[in-house]
């Protein structure tokens, strides 16, 4: 079995609020991420699939494919961005890091034709990243 890893990056903006809370309160909890007007990430994500090497290819799965489909259900819907607005999922769903690689595991899932996700990982900054793994 090997694993194999693509990265694409976007840019993307949001904010962290829960209507049923006060203003202060929903200050005192995300602090400046509370802001209703956002702000930015450079996100990268890695999307790692695991299957079986075809002996002809030496792929475990079509590189131009995956490219196609990170661009298809990630980059092109969430690249420059405000997550909060633009992407349906977080019209409720807080916009988190973790909540970002969820998201993105269920947009993926069974559209990388001949292998099996394996993990989804979202970097917002270079120290912080959050892993599904379905």
């Amino acid at each position: 079995m090997i694993y194999l890893t693509r990265r694409a990056d976007f840019s993307a903006s949001h904010y962290y609020h829960n209507p049923k809370w006060t203003p202060e309160e929903n200050s005192r909890v995300f602090g400046k991420c509370a802001n209703l007007n956002g702000h930015g990430h450079n996100y990268s994500v890695e999307v790692t699939v695991t299957g079986e090497v075809d002996p002809v290819t030496g792929f475990v799965v079509d590189l131009k494919q995956l490219k196609d489909v990170l661009d298809q259900e990630v980059v092109a819907p969430m690249d420059h961005r405000h997550l909060n607005k633009e992407v349906p999922e977080f019209a409720t769903l807080m916009p988190t890091t973790e909540n970002l690689a969820t998201v993105i595991w269920k947009r993926l899932e069974g559209k990388v034709a001949g292998a099996k996700l394996h993990r989804v990982r979202v970097y917002e900054a270079e120290d912080l990243f959050a892993d599904c793994l379905g």
